[in-house]
């Protein structure tokens, strides 16, 4: 009971910062999924970018209530760079994954191909004609003429040139 009225005007705040943010999330879901809607992308991938939000959303929380609680600008600061970096070495041992997560989101926004397209993959080493089977958050799954499955890293299908060969093959 003596924490409720010694922090009385910090919860009260609390209550509106997660009210706000909770707006905002509804407000950005519901733009991603009519988004999603309008491009006719699986509803997996619509929920997998909400998650993405959500829990920008929750980090965001976290270092304003840190900030209401008292917690100085210069000590926050000085935590979340700490964090940074080790998260930073850490990410850079994996850094590829970092690539095709953040290429997935990019695709989401901004793919012209959807599955069950046809496309050819103009690559030197390696091209592929294949089926879109899925989109996910890492790569890409490929259905090759003669049956075979092939992953393909979301990174690397923005960087290399497609052509659309057919629209929807699966139909």
């Amino acid at each position: 009971m003596l924490f409720f009225e010694t922090h009385q005007e910090q919860l009260i705040e609390t209550s509106y910062v997660l009210a706000t943010l909770l707006v905002v999330r509804f407000i950005i879901n519901l733009t991603i999924k009519k988004v999603g809607r309008k491009r006719g992308i699986y509803k997996a991938r619509i929920k997998l970018i909400c998650r993405y939000v959500t829990v920008t959303l929750v980090l965001i929380a976290m270092l304003i209530e840190a900030y209401i609680f008292g917690a100085e600008f210069k000590e926050l600061a000085l935590i979340f760079s700490s964090i940074f970096a080790v998260i930073g070495i850490g990410l850079f041992a994996i850094w590829s994954i970092l690539s095709n997560v953040t290429s997935g989101i990019i695709m989401f926004f901004n793919f012209p191909y959807k599955v069950g397209d046809k496309i050819e993959i103009h690559d030197k080493d390696f091209p592929i004609t294949a089926i879109i089977e899925d989109i996910r958050a890492f790569q890409l799954h490929l259905r090759l003429d003669n049956g075979d499955l092939v992953t393909y890293p979301n990174n690397l299908i923005l960087q290399k040139a497609v052509t659309l060969i057919e629209k929807d093959a699966l139909d």
